[in-house]
């Protein structure tokens, strides 16, 4: 069987190098919800001669909207990347962070927020504001990045439009239904405004040395597999089952639902059948931290084969470890190949962020390169046009929600 092994010669890969404390990037604090948050207008409107950091030409001026706390959310960390250079053609000039300036400032997270506002503000002239609408009109493309709370995203992109951002970049599922995310498609197409997917595994290593491996070998079999570090006890499952309310396959999952619709033909109307792994699949309902029951797979494995003869299988568990993987199997049903993500050339880089966010999510770091990847992307795309290749477009969120929303239901019966 053929395993991941890359080269070692370019493991000298661009190391994170903040100069944010590492004090206040250790908070170690647990998961925050940032239910009912709330967009208010700003107190202190920034005005345009406030501006000490603004986009130079080639780059596209970034709005980070919702950044979430230090360590734990995916705002922040992609705020780390850009305000480090390692995305060239995005600037990070703005934040917009309602929660932990507002409401939330006082509670868990909210002190460690605020430090890392003062200190980013400091070091970078990157601006905080609360609100969209406080920010100035463009001085270059502006990207809006949407990385707040699911629910919120159609109003967010909506206020993205009005504040004259050209491309947005919006982090899965993108919206709660397909309805609201078919809408939001249609809006920003009448606005002339490209909306481009967080989908940052149509861009991984992992993906296209086992799709090319897999093109070599007629009548293989590909399998995804995602993985989460989650214990397996009901209490964090319970957690993670409130927190993550859209379930399984609109969360965790959706990722791997993205590859099958960008590169196995796989659309709700061209699916034949659909088969769940009863042996590997798991689905329980239990209490979250609020004391509501939520019923979600905690794993789930299933192949799917489409009406123009294409088979691929996805697996998911949310306490099987921090690597993903993707395996090729022949004809007969042997694995052939594996290849890992972080693969050996990466865990080198794994261990160094690790050691320098300790605290932060582990994920953050075996994704590292791809998030970079990703928005390198869009923020060309946005600064002078250039093609995203490989990025999901919003169309490709569509029919992802859409098959997510299929399979939920008859997974969970085939289940029962």
């Amino acid at each position: 069987m053929h395993t991941s092994s890359t080269s070692a010669a370019s493991t000298s890969r661009t190391t994170l190098a903040m100069t944010i404390t590492a004090a206040l990037l250790s908070t170690g604090s647990s998961s925050f919800q940032h239910a009912g948050r709330a967009f208010s207008r700003s107190s202190r409107t920034i005005a345009t001669s406030t501006r000490i950091l603004s986009a130079k030409p080639g780059q596209a001026e970034v709005v980070l909207v919702g950044c979430g706390a230090p360590n734990r959310g995916m705002g922040w960390y992609h705020a780390v990347q850009m305000l480090e250079g390692r995305c060239p053609s995005a600037s990070l000039d703005y934040v917009v962070e309602p929660w932990f300036m507002g409401a939330g400032k006082e509670g868990p997270g909210g002190p460690e927020f605020a430090d890392w506002e003062k200190e980013t503000e400091a070091a970078y002239g990157t601006k905080f504001a609360t609100s969209l609408a406080d920010l100035p009109p463009p001085e270059n493309p502006r990207v809006a990045l949407i990385s707040g709370r699911t629910a919120d995203n159609p109003r967010l992109l909506t206020e993205s439009i009005a504040n004259g951002c050209k491309t947005i970049y919006l982090e899965k599922p993108g919206a709660p239904t397909v309805a609201e995310l078919a809408a939001m498609r249609d809006e920003a197409s009448a606005a002339g405004v490209d909306v481009l997917m967080g989908y940052n595994k149509n861009v991984c290593k992992y993906v296209r040395k086992t799709r090319e491996f897999a093109a070599t070998m007629p009548g293989s079999h590909v399998t995804f597999v995602s993985n989460n570090a989650y214990e397996n006890t009901p209490e964090s499952l319970g957690e993670c089952f409130e927190r993550n309310a859209e379930g399984m396959l609109k969360n965790m999952a959706i990722h791997e639902l993205a590859l099958l619709v960008s590169f196995y033909d796989v659309t709700v109307e061209n699916i034949e059948s659909v088969e769940a792994d009863k042996e590997f699949s798991s689905c329980q309902t239990l209490p979250g931290p609020s004391g509501t029951d939520f019923t979600d797979f905690d794993k789930i494995k299933f192949t799917i084969t489409t009406k123009n003869g294409n088979q691929v299988s996805v697996a998911a568990d949310r306490c099987g470890g921090t690597d993903s993987y993707a395996t090729v199997s022949d004809s007969s049903g042997a694995e052939v190949f594996r290849y890992y993500m972080p693969d050996e050339e990466d865990r080198a880089m794994v261990k160094e962020l690790s050691a320098k966010y300790p605290g932060a999510m582990p994920y953050f770091f075996t994704q590292d390169p791809d998030y970079v990847t990703v928005k390198e992307l869009v923020a060309k795309h946005c600064a002078d046009g250039s093609p995203a290749e490989g990025v999901a477009t919003i169309d490709v969120a569509v029919e992802t929600l859409r098959v997510a929303e299929y399979l939920t239901p008859l997974l969970t019966e085939q289940l029962s």
